[in-house]
């Protein structure tokens, strides 16, 4: 076993020789949007990513849901199973099955099995000082889809916001192959700064985070905060990184943004800043979602707290 739990990693390595090791991980999650088939591909998307995070490329898949009979229709089943098969085609990963049980509310996501190169594993725990954070989506998902579930986003937020959670992020494997990254992880359900957290607690360093250069999904997104439309998940996150984080003068919002549970979120990834040039010409060929440098690793602090924001 190369990568465990320990070090809260988005998936599990186990060598299979002197140069192959499989990914694994397993996701799922209820409803976050009305239609069905794009359900499907959200939660597909977010599984899926989960090996690119690792420097991997997805192999296998099989599908896991569940539902209430009584609810939901076979013909709204099929078009989720659907929507996520048509992730997983469209990466070349094979779905081989599943599993349903009958449950109070609908689930899916899927298990996936994945292919890296021992030597291009990337995990939480490589980050070194002087690498850069570069984020590769923006954030504000989770406000977003907490304002679809209550009829108050925009038809072209509820758009982009769709749009955004449906991209995988594959050039994760692309930039691991070409040895341009150094640590990653995808920002979901703790977060930016959750996420952060975690990587530099697995490596041993602390990070400064610039909040300016954080990008936003939709200036609609400020507007929704201020009419109180935050995740619960969210507020938790915040309530919980406080001991850890030195906000400085950082505002509220900013602060909600930086602590929202992200759903199929982007990657963070800590590039050592001579393989930056390189790496944001993959991203933008790759045509990512956001190339925002928005942060630096630095050295472990020990009587700081371990992220603190720049001005």
């Amino acid at each position: 076993m190369l990568v465990s739990s320990k070090t809260f990693d988005d998936a599990g390595v186990y060598r299979l020789d002197r140069h192959r090791a499989l990914v694994q991980t397993v996701d799922f999650f209820t409803p976050i949007v009305d239609d069905p088939f794009s359900y499907g591909q959200i939660a597909a998307a977010n599984s899926l990513s989960d090996i690119y995070a690792m420097g991997g490329r997805p192999l296998t898949a099989l599908n896991i849901i569940g539902f209430p009979e009584d609810l939901v229709r076979p013909r709204t089943v099929s078009s989720i199973l659907r929507g996520g098969l048509a992730k997983a085609a469209e990466v070349g990963c094979v779905i081989i099955g599943g599993h349903s049980i009958r449950n109070p509310e609908p689930i899916y996501g899927l298990a996936v099995t994945g292919l890296v190169d021992t030597r291009r594993v990337t995990t939480n725990a490589n980050a070194r000082p002087g690498d850069l954070l570069v984020l590769t989506k923006p954030l504000g998902t989770g406000i977003a889809t907490t304002a679809i579930k209550r009829g108050m986003a925009s038809r072209a937020l509820q758009k982009s916001v769709i749009g955004l959670m449906s991209q995988i992020n594959t050039v994760g494997a692309e930039l691991a192959e070409l040895g341009l990254v150094r640590a990653a992880t995808d920002v979901t359900g703790y977060g930016l700064i959750g996420h952060l957290i975690s990587l530099c607690r697995a490596s041993g360093v602390s990070a400064d985070i610039d909040p300016a250069a954080v990008p936003i999904v939709s200036y609609e997104i400020h507007e929704l905060v201020n009419l109180g439309c935050v995740p619960q998940g969210s507020r938790d996150n915040l309530n919980g990184a406080t001991v850890l984080v030195d906000w400085g003068r950082t505002d509220e919002m900013c602060k909600i943004l930086l602590s929202d549970a992200q759903t199929s979120g982007g990657l963070l990834l800590c590039i050592a800043e001579p393989n930056l040039g390189d790496a944001l010409r993959v991203l933008r060929k790759a045509h990512a979602s956001s190339t925002a440098v928005v942060g630096r690793i630095v050295p472990r602090r020990r009587r700081r707290p371990l992220i603190c924001m720049t001005e």
